[in-house]
């Protein structure tokens, strides 16, 4: 299965009949509360309950698992960047002229002599790896649990133009098939003799680049083709019509509402009143 296949969970729950515009504002809140936090703790908190939702509302595990295979480099960087380097705005958020350093490299070390890194940035790096954690996963807890139908109809009840609620479901439906072609034109090079786990980086990489030509080129025809089966439908782009789905607001729906909306309240009042959230050394 292609890692970034749009994907439904296999299972059904409460949250999979929850109304999608329900679960844009839990994507809202949680954005606010990564932003709002930037106490390590809180953030490492939040994106864990963020990683529990998914699992536990039916997302698969596999796409969890290679995300965050693909991101941990990245995440990698991230740390040691603000651990070596993230120095001036640390000590502007701590009031503090002096950093803890964890350790020192010898001054005679070519080019990392002298350099070393802080508690203090290793634990800022550790706030902002959650933070994003939290905003690409809360992402997934929304969409994969929803039916791409309903989503469009929710969104139209917000008065978004139906000609952007089509792209955006037509992107949801035309990204996927461009990942099965890409896969099938990798198949079709193995089976001509192209050992790829055999290459190096650099090869594997300047052979996957070969296959730009004829994913662009599929890319084309297919879209050439919807445009011709638009125009056929007399399709205008206009919100004036009759839809398959409907959606509403339920009471669960409200309910989930107001207590992520209290959490949101209760979490601003107690960061301005109490300083709750603000960043700190938590050892």
């Amino acid at each position: 299965m292609s890692l970034f296949r749009i994907q439904s969970v296999d299972q059904e729950s409460f949250f999979t009949r929850l109304d999608f515009l329900t679960k844009l504002c839990l994507i809202v809140i949680v954005s606010i509360l990564a932003f709002l936090w930037e106490d390590p703790i809180y953030q490492i908190i939040l994106a864990l309950l963020v990683l529990i939702a998914n699992i536990v509302l039916g997302v698969k595990k596999d796409y969890l698992v290679k995300f965050l295979l693909i991101i941990l480099p990245f995440y990698i960087f991230l740390l040691l960047t603000h651990a070596f380097f993230n120095r001036d705005q640390i000590m502007t958020l701590l009031g503090t002229k002096q950093l803890s350093p964890i350790f020192t490299f010898p001054e005679k070390w070519w080019l990392v002599g002298g350099i070393y890194p802080t508690w203090e940035g290793l634990w800022y790096g550790i706030n902002i790896l959650f933070k994003t954690l939290s905003l690409t996963l809360v992402i997934p807890l929304a969409v994969f649990t929803t039916d791409p139908n309903k989503m469009m109809v929710s969104l139209l009840r917000i008065k978004i133009p139906y000609k952007i609620i089509f792209i955006f479901s037509s992107t949801l439906r035309f990204f996927p098939l461009l990942i099965d072609e890409f896969n099938l034109i990798v198949e079709a090079q193995k089976l001509r003799g192209i050992a790829l786990e055999k290459m190096g980086v650099f090869k594997r990489v300047k052979t996957y680049a070969s296959v730009g030509v004829p994913l662009i080129l599929g890319a084309l025809a297919k879209s050439q083709q919807m445009e011709v089966v638009l125009q056929s439908k007399a399709f205008s782009g206009s919100s004036d019509r009759t839809y398959l789905y409907e959606t509403r607001i339920t009471t669960p729906d409200i309910v989930i509402i107001a207590i992520c909306s209290i959490i949101l309240i209760l979490a601003i009042i107690t960061r301005i009143r109490f300083q709750w959230g603000i960043f700190r050394i938590p050892f």
